[in-house]
């Protein structure tokens, strides 16, 4: 089991409808996690998932998490880039360098 998500982590979906997608924390209520990725599930409209459901990727956007702790408010292009980045970066990364295994 993982830690408890920051905000602008990278996460993947452990379980549920959306099972092996990547998102990004945007926010929390009632003990849920608010994740989107800007493309199914967008800022407007973010997906509540159960924290014992996702997997804590090492990766987070700064820039974003004090957007998000600030104003609340990142475009769904800035959350589509972000999440691109961070993916990238995941992909770069070795189990030795502190990343997981290779995403696909």
């Amino acid at each position: 089991m993982g830690s408890f998500p920051q905000l602008g982590q990278l996460v993947f979906s452990r379980s549920g409808r959306d099972k092996g997608r990547h998102y990004i924390v945007v926010g929390y209520q009632d003990g849920r996690v608010l994740v989107a990725d800007g493309i199914t599930r967008k800022m407007d409209r973010p997906k509540k998932k159960n924290p014992l459901h996702l997997k804590c990727r090492k990766r987070l956007d700064e820039e974003l998490k004090v957007k998000l702790e600030t104003t609340g408010k990142v475009t769904n292009s800035e959350l589509r880039g972000a999440l691109a980045k961070l993916l990238e970066q995941e992909n770069n990364t070795t189990p030795e360098q502190g990343g997981e295994e290779k995403l696909g």
